[in-house]
């Protein structure tokens, strides 16, 4: 029987992107008196938690996941006063507020590697990790960097330091150096940085890239990435050989004895369902849960920015195999979109006729599972991709140097452009879409990202006005969750795990069973092998994305996804 029911089984969390969400002074960028002005949207809307994506002080390399301040907010964003009326004015509606948590690396320009690049005897040389060059090389030399690994943000994870005739790493952006989690100063500096959050009244972090703060000891080579130079370094970083001793160190240190609920979330890439177990086991004192990536990565090929057409059989294996995983011990996170995701309605469903109707249909597979589930601001509209022009249409570091990289090697433009559009970070950043105004509501001056041309008709306004919107079908999901204690924590059972176009499971907990069945296709589609079809055919619909009543779990129609309930 798996553990005892946890607060956040049944919470749904808000992710908010400070910079798209809400301009409330007219600069074009969103900022923290923007998101104040939304709260009762949200609270409207029913979620419990909003986790917000980096407002610290940053030269804003990579959109302030680059710190150079730990423990102050961005001009940008506003001030630490801005900030505690954020968080009381969101305690007094029931929402906590967990902040991003980014203590892989800081910015080139924190104080600490500041004074770590200032000198080989700096005291603070060995927060980050320094390397002579390669042994009988130059340094500066082709391929003198200490090892060959790829950075994340393409090219070498290695910068010169004209000045030492040393390299530091970096994983991310050569502005992006990492923390070397080896020394326990900077633990110690890390721990009390997030005790002071936490005093202020924060509720829990979103931990960025956490399962890469562990190296494998000395750093050396990975296997050459196709024709090379470089090499996949992610042997030596992902899940490394400390990593749980970090963690439990950082619970016992931040999070032990406080009183209140608290939430901490682990962005995990590549990390396997099994070591998901050993993280979020509430007996080892780690995290609460983790974001995996498994199923956001069924629709590349070789690599990201190889895309394919996402197979349901995929899908269902892979979120059926984390259901399966940590059913017994350990939590799910759930999630489609985030602010380094594409729009899901318009990589998984159809952004077109069926827009609606597909928005709520991954909605309420999502929602319905086990775990506890991420809303990425806009997507409870249906917000979509953005249809970028050309090249200077990108503004995502990661998708400026790919081009760069992919059109050097001699790709072509329009592929390039393709897959961009496809694929990149900045599908999910142009602002939300409030009205049908101008700039959709979300400034009065010039938006920093051009709004969707799409707002006139996908809006909030529009949307919370409609009773049969995407909007309301989230808030009646959330609701579900908070009310049924069979969708916090019933058994998950797959079911028809065949089917390439029916997605369809139960969630049972004390003689109360839900059937959820939901058509992926744009065509009219029979359910055959449903176990007890008669049953459920006579049973109660609980919800369904159509708006009328005809609903059947023993035929769908496009994009129909409907919830039954026995018991």
């Amino acid at each position: 029987m798996p553990a005892e029911s946890q607060w956040f089984h049944s919470a749904v969390v808000y992710q908010v992107y400070p910079r798209s969400f809400q301009d409330s002074d007219g600069d074009g960028i969103g900022d923290l008196r923007g998101v104040i002005s939304r709260l009762d949207y949200l609270a409207t809307l029913g979620v419990d938690v909003v986790w917000l994506s980096p407002i610290y002080t940053s030269p804003q390399d990579d959109n302030g996941y680059d710190i150079s301040d730990y423990q102050d907010i961005d001009p940008t964003f506003g001030t630490l006063e801005d900030f505690d009326e954020l968080v009381a004015q969101a305690h007094a509606r029931g929402i906590r507020i967990v902040m991003d948590l980014v203590v892989n690396h800081t910015s080139d320009e924190h104080p600490w590697f500041v004074e770590s690049r200032s000198s080989k005897d700096s005291p603070k040389r060995d927060w980050y990790w320094w390397q002579p060059p390669r042994e009988g090389m130059e340094a500066g030399a082709p391929g003198a960097e200490p090892t060959n690994w790829h950075s994340f943000f393409s090219g070498p994870t290695w910068e010169l330091d004209e000045t030492s005739g040393e390299y530091y790493l970096h994983l991310f952006s050569r502005k992006q150096p990492d923390l070397n989690w080896e020394n326990p100063q900077v633990r110690q500096a890390v721990y009390a940085m997030m005790r002071w959050w936490l005093d202020r009244g924060v509720d829990g972090f979103r931990m960025d890239v956490i399962n890469m703060i562990s190296k494998v000891l000395p750093l050396r080579d990975g296997p050459v990435i196709g024709a090379g130079p470089w090499g996949d370094g992610s042997p030596s970083f992902i899940c490394g050989p400390r990593i749980h001793e970090f963690l439990q160190e950082m619970h016992r240190e931040v999070f032990e004895g406080r009183a209140g609920k608290l939430l901490t979330v682990g962005e995990m890439p590549a990390v396997t369902v099994e070591q998901a177990v050993l993280f979020t086991d509430p007996a080892r004192h780690e995290v609460d849960m983790v974001f995996q990536f498994e199923h956001v990565g069924l629709d590349h090929g070789e690599h990201k920015w190889d895309r394919r057409p996402l197979d349901l059989l995929d899908l269902k294996a892979s979120l059926g195999r984390w259901q399966a995983g940590l059913a017994e011990v350990g939590w799910n996170s759930l999630y489609w979109n985030n602010h380094d995701q594409p729009r899901a309605v318009s990589r998984f469903g159809d952004d077109g006729q069926y827009r609606v109707e597909s928005a709520k249909l991954l909605a309420t597979v999502l929602h319905l599972h086990r775990g506890t589930p991420y809303v990425y601001q806009g997507e409870e509209l249906g917000m979509t991709n953005v249809p970028f022009a050309d090249a200077s249409s990108f503004k995502d570091i990661e998708s400026v140097n790919y081009y760069a990289a992919a059109t050097g090697q001699g790709l072509l433009v329009e592929e390039v452009l393709d897959a961009l559009r496809l694929g990149s970070r900045d599908n999910a950043r142009s602002p939300v879409q409030w009205d049908g105004s101008p700039h959709a509501g979300f400034t009065t001056g010039t938006p920093w990202f051009p709004v969707h041309p799409n707002h006139s008709e996908v809006n909030a306004e529009r949307a919370v006005a409609d009773p049969d919107s995407v909007f309301h079908h989230y808030r009646r999901l959330i609701e579900l969750r908070h009310t049924e204690p069979v969708v916090a924590d019933g058994d998950f059972t797959m079911l028809l795990a065949d089917s390439p176009a029916i997605y369809a499971f139960t969630r049972s907990l004390d003689g109360v069973t839900l059937l959820v069945v939901a058509n992926f296709t744009g065509e009219e589609q029979k359910v055959t092998g449903l176990p007890e079809a008669q049953r459920w055919a006579d049973a109660e619909l609980l919800l369904g994305n159509y708006p009328d009543a005809d609903a059947t779990p023993l035929a769908l129609r496009p994009w129909e996804a409907t919830v039954h309930r026995l018991g």
